[in-house]
């Protein structure tokens, strides 16, 4: 399992929301951050999900 990190934004530029998470892929990894700007209503924001390695796996503007 590889660790995660989902990141939104509000519109000022101040961080909304910040959670890591565990997945088994770069695929899974945006799928579960997905999950979770839905489930924090956040999906609309400018967002981000980058893996351990510093990869950009999902941006959302």
């Amino acid at each position: 399992m590889a660790s995660y990190t989902l990141t939104a934004y509000k519109k000022d530029g101040s961080i909304a929301a910040e959670e890591t998470f565990e997945a088994k892929d770069d695929r899974e990894g945006k799928a579960k951050g997905e999950a979770l700007l839905e489930e924090k209503k956040l999906s609309e924001t400018t967002s981000r999900v980058v893996s351990e390695k510093g990869k950009l796996v999902y941006f959302h503007r």
